[in-house]
């Protein structure tokens, strides 16, 4: 199921950009934070469904043209080297996001499993989600910064945090740093 929520956020951005809107525009002729909207299109939350039917609404977007099918079937689940999916995330500069998967729901909670890239120089402003965030260094090193808290993470570190609380990163070392990010969405 969630892998069918991040489609529709994927759709919905999709579709904004197809009609040449911004995140503003779409936010004032929806009545719903620009915020909100951008957290839903960066797979940072899930919309509610009256969230979803207005900005649906907004965009002249009819429910049979959003893709519902799930990519998830059968007991197990293998995710081929080379295979995820590269996202953009307007919050996010210099980051990139290889999603790899998102596991079924289940009793309310899913998890959403990336690998993250960040470049040398880059900062990203502090932002929340609403999952706990587990963050695994493969290679390089980044700055986390964690309401005033800073804390460097080398490679074989792990982090696992609130994503509630404001969080950012940075990348102030000479060579990219590549993670595991894996959301615990409840």
């Amino acid at each position: 199921m969630d892998d069918i929520l991040i489609n529709i956020g994927r759709q919905l951005k999709l579709a904004r950009q197809k009609r040449d809107l911004t995140l503003q525009q779409v936010a004032k002729r929806t009545g719903v934070s620009a915020g909100l909207i951008s957290k839903i299109e960066n797979l940072r939350t899930t919309p509610s469904l009256p969230v979803l039917l207005k900005i649906m609404q907004t965009l002249s977007i009819d429910l049979s043209e959003l893709d519902l099918s799930s990519n998830v079937t059968g007991d197990y689940i293998v995710v081929k080297n080379g295979t995820g999916t590269k996202e953009e995330r307007e919050d996010s500069v210099n980051l990139e996001y290889t999603h790899l998967l998102s596991s079924p729901s289940s009793d309310s909670s899913s998890i959403r499993v990336y690998i993250v890239s960040v470049a040398p120089a880059t900062y990203r402003k502090p932002i929340s989600t609403n999952a706990n965030e587990l963050i695994y260094v493969l290679n390089g090193k980044v700055n986390y910064l964690l309401k005033k808290d800073q804390v460097t993470l080398e490679k074989g570190d792990l982090l696992y945090f609130d994503g509630s609380i404001p969080h950012g990163v940075s990348n102030e070392f000479n060579e990219d740093a590549v993670m595991l990010k894996i959301y615990f969405l409840h």
